[in-house]
């Protein structure tokens, strides 16, 4: 069966502060979880993407498809309310984009 309705991709990416974190090892005990609840509670494609050499600064994005833009902006929504209550961390900003297979 053929689908001929826009397909559409969102992503979104965190810039993170850490609290009292003095180790790489340290960051990944704080960083794991989270990205791991992330996929657990939405089922998207979820990764550290940089500040990978820093102690206490993260980055991580996630980016999920779908055929309902709506549904893509509620899983962004909800994704971004996660990480930003979680008291471990302090959220620096998200950014977040969402594009349809019918942009040019």
């Amino acid at each position: 069966m053929v689908h001929d309705g826009a397909m559409f991709f969102g992503w979104i990416q965190f810039d993170i502060l850490l609290g009292d974190v003095q180790s790489l090892k340290e960051k990944r005990s704080v960083v794991r979880p989270i990205i791991s609840e992330i996929k657990r509670k939405f089922e998207v494609s979820v990764a550290e993407t940089g500040e990978l050499d820093l102690y206490r600064r993260a980055e991580i994005a996630a980016g999920l498809v779908a055929t309902d833009a709506a549904h893509v902006i509620d899983e962004l929504d909800g994704i971004e309310r996660l990480v930003a209550e979680r008291p471990e961390i302090q959220l620096l900003s998200a950014g977040r984009r969402i594009h349809s297979s019918e942009d040019d």
